[in-house]
């Protein structure tokens, strides 16, 4: 007995005993007579029929869901690769496309997209160094049916053909260039090499660039190796400042020996005019030396003598009535004399006019002095 009193309902008043397993199996019967056109009676278990008039209407409703089946749309940056009972048919271009379900089969990739790839890895170098390199490869696919087609994973293929390329150059490769200066060439013979490796492959992928990331030797010797850069510096440094010291210097050095040409020239044209004024000189006076050779001969020693003694600074009188000759170093007195002036009074156009006269005062002053301690004797 229930809790309200009433036998098998629950509190709202429906009936509350589950439904025979023959009940429910008598509904579904009946829902499926009804499909197929089947009238059930109006009693509790009449059976119906199969009515043949629903099959057309049957086969086209299955006739639509098939060729829904097959309508897909293609994208202007994809493709589509059909197969016809699981052989290659053809690849089909952008726009609304439609294949036979089950009798065809159809995959669509994009083939504009640019896919990355990131792998770190220590590799080891042709002089036996251990380093550190992180590349970045970038790819497309360029054939769709071989990537769809000629191998299971293409993308997985790409991976381990990296790993190869990547470990092929750097280990013909000293640490030096895989470091420093050597990357961009590194990363141009890697992706030559991983293109010969996807085309051997038949991955139907195109890499489109290559970038070495980072190269870095271990931690263990990253000091070490701060230092090696730090010297290379340090001597490009030295290279550049010695560079810059000869581009200054050579134009100067070429500026000078163009100047000593300069004057050798000009010393030449001289010498050349002084000897060609000289010959010139000398046969006008042998013309005036064959006309009268006696006074021409007289004329030249006096000349002669008077440019001797004119260079001369020493003066040799010959006093009157004695037997000494005065001998006057006229150099020597000069220079006391400059020496005087120079403490005395500041130099100026004046002061060489006095130094002359005050010398020609000293000479006369010491003729008379020695003619008087002559006459005394």
């Amino acid at each position: 007995m229930s809790w309200n009193g009433n036998d098998n309902k629950d509190p709202w008043g429906r009936n509350d005993t589950p439904p025979e397993i023959d009940e429910v199996i008598k509904k579904v019967r009946k829902g499926i007579d009804s499909i197929f056109g089947g009238g059930s009676s109006s009693g509790s278990s009449g059976g119906g029929g199969f009515s043949f008039k629903s099959i057309p209407l049957i086969l086209s409703v299955l006739a639509l869901l098939w060729v829904g089946a097959g309508i897909y749309q293609v994208e202007q940056a994809e493709r589509s690769v059909v197969l016809r009972l699981g052989k290659f048919a053809e690849i089909k271009g952008p726009g609304l496309r439609w294949n036979p379900p089950i009798i065809d089969a159809w995959e669509v990739v994009d083939v504009v997209r640019v896919r990355p790839h990131r792998h770190d890895a220590l590799m080891l170098t042709k002089d036996e160094n251990i380093v550190a390199v992180t590349v970045s490869v970038q790819y497309q696919i360029a054939d769709p049916q071989k990537y769809v087609l000629d191998i299971r994973d293409a993308d997985a293929s790409l991976v381990q053909a990296t790993e190869s390329a990547l470990r092929h150059v750097v280990g013909g490769s000293i640490m030096d260039d895989a470091l420093t200066t050597g990357r961009e060439l590194i990363a141009q013979e890697v992706k030559t090499r991983l293109q010969r490796y996807l085309n051997k492959y038949n991955t139907g992928l195109e890499v489109v660039i290559v970038n070495i990331e980072d190269s870095s030797p271990p931690n263990q010797v990253q000091e070490a190796f701060d230092d090696v850069i730090k010297a290379r510096e340090d001597e490009v440094r030295a290279r550049n400042e010695a560079e810059t010291y000869a581009n200054g210097l050579v134009p100067e050095a070429r500026g000078e020996a163009q100047r000593m040409l300069q004057d050798a020239e000009a010393y030449r044209e001289q010498v050349i005019a002084e000897a060609q004024g000289d010959a010139t000189r000398f046969d006008l006076l042998l013309a005036e030396y064959q006309k009268a050779p006696e006074v021409t001969r007289n004329r030249l020693y006096l000349d002669s003598i008077q440019a001797v003694m004119s260079n001369s600074t020493k003066v040799m009188i010959d006093v009157e009535g004695g037997n000494n000759i005065l001998y006057l170093p006229l150099d020597k007195i000069a220079e006391s004399s400059r020496g005087l002036n120079s403490l005395n009074v500041p130099s100026s156009s004046s002061s060489s006019n006095n130094s002359i006269s005050d010398l020609t005062n000293q000479v006369i002053e010491e003729i008379r002095r020695r003619n008087r301690q002559e006459e005394r004797r």
